[in-house]
């Protein structure tokens, strides 16, 4: 009967989101009643279970999102980014230019939220087109993975940084894990698998926006770079300091502050709101503005996350987490496998990354502890398991159609092959990491 209610409770959440078509939010409470009644909790233990899972969902993660939210509006309106990306592109020239754009979009993807930077670098693209004669889509698709891997691997993007938390994994363990799983991945998804598009036909969106100031407003590369990385550098410079266990125990406190996910973001948006922002006579106005509408952005992810909570905690009240443990355990399926498996079906289902990915991680929770798996290599799983098979359902599949004016069989071709190749060369190069940590 217990696992009778999770898969209930799950399909009540994929039917009211892929079919009813209501918010993600909702859809989560709901499905977080029906599993509290079906596991038979008594009616007024609800709402506690509803509380007690948003509060620690969120108890930990509403600074950290909206500082890095506030963090990357602040690098795409002052220009870092757009900097970044043409310096990568200048150096390395003609021959070099889809691993140049692969490494931009990385990049500028760290600090950036999916969407944002989409619709920032589509007209770089399109300007790099024009200038090479090369084609838009070959051009593009390095470029998007780039973004798409660091959306569904690094903190602190919402999803990985959500499943840090669950999990109880390290904050800057899990970025430096997921920077040896991103780059071969997006070397393969990127550049090498671009290479077999050049003949699809792209008829770009005309008269795209600019994204930012002129580049001659634009901070300078040495400025741009180091606000940009200065997060990565602060959680890596953290974790590595703290591995060695000879350290004074001031300098390993200390250490531990620094790298605190709180601190660090806060440390950078302090930095970028000078070197950026009041460096780049910027008014104070203005800054603030971009902060208020970065909120707004990460509001409807912030209940998203929220509604995920609620229904893993539903499920520990009930009991379901034991029993799902033991039933998952029994399937003889390594566990991280088992939880990309998960996060691929509801990716297929309903379309959104981060609800793939919050669902499945409340589903396998139980298997991190019971089967001594590592927490940061559970992040990259789900996390490659719900970036597989992007297709109409997800709406980076419309944005990406759209603006590169393509067909929806050259759509599949190009951008659902990425995805999948991103989440099934994630996953093994996952497998292999574990073999070794």
């Amino acid at each position: 009967m217990t696992l009778l209610a999770v898969l209930v409770a799950v399909g009540t959440l994929v039917l009211l989101i892929a079919v009813v078509k209501l918010h993600p939010f909702v859809a989560f409470l709901i499905a977080a009643i029906v599993a509290a009644l079906l596991l038979g909790r008594p009616v007024g233990s609800i709402t506690t279970s509803l509380n007690h899972g948003i509060g620690d969902m969120l108890g930990s993660l509403t600074a950290i999102l909206c500082l890095g939210a506030m963090f990357g509006r602040i690098v795409a309106d002052s220009g870092a980014a757009r900097r970044i990306a043409d310096t990568l592109i200048r150096v390395a020239g003609v021959k070099r230019i889809t691993i140049a754009l692969a490494a931009a979009g990385f990049l500028v993807g760290i600090p950036l939220f999916y969407n944002v930077g989409f619709v920032l670098m589509v007209p770089l693209i399109m300007s790099v087109q024009q200038r090479s004669s090369l084609p838009a889509v070959y051009l593009g698709i390095p470029m998007l993975a780039g973004l798409s891997i660091a959306h569904g691997f690094l903190p602190p993007h919402p999803s990985p940084t959500a499943l840090v938390g669950l999990f109880g994994a390290g904050m800057g363990r899990t970025l430096v894990f997921g920077l040896m799983v991103g780059i071969p991945t997006l070397l393969i998804a990127g550049p090498l698998f671009a290479r077999t598009l050049k003949g699809v036909v792209a008829r770009p969106v005309a008269d795209l926006p600019e994204a930012g100031p002129p580049d001659r407003d634009a901070p300078g590369i040495l400025a741009s770079f180091g606000v940009a990385l200065l997060p990565i550098a602060l959680l890596a410079g953290a974790t590595v300091i703290t591995s060695f266990d000879d350290l004074r125990p001031s300098v390993l406190l200390a250490a531990a502050v620094a790298g605190d996910a709180n601190v660090v973001m806060l440390v950078a948006l302090l930095v970028a709101t000078v070197v950026l922002g009041v460096a780049q006579g910027r008014r104070a106005s203005d800054l603030s503005a971009g902060s208020v509408e970065a909120v707004k952005d990460i509001a409807g992810i912030l209940l998203v996350i929220a509604g995920a909570g609620a229904l893993k905690q539903v499920f520990v009240d009930g009991g379901a987490d034991a029993a799902l443990a033991s039933w998952l355990a029994g399937l003889h399926v390594p566990p991280l496998v088992l939880g990309w498996t998960i996060a691929l079906v509801i990716r297929l289902a309903l379309g959104s990354a981060t609800v793939a990915g919050l669902t499945a991680a409340g589903m396998v929770q139980p298997l991190v502890a019971s089967q001594n798996v590592d927490p940061s290599l559970m992040v990259l799983a789900i996390g490659a398991g719900s970036l597989m098979c992007s297709h109409v359902n997800d709406s980076g599949f419309w944005m990406f159609k759209e603006y590169f004016g393509l067909s929806l069989a050259d759509t599949f071709r190009s951008w659902s092959v990425m995805e999948t190749l991103v989440g099934v060369f994630g996953l093994l190069f996952t497998l292999m990491l574990s073999l070794f940590v």
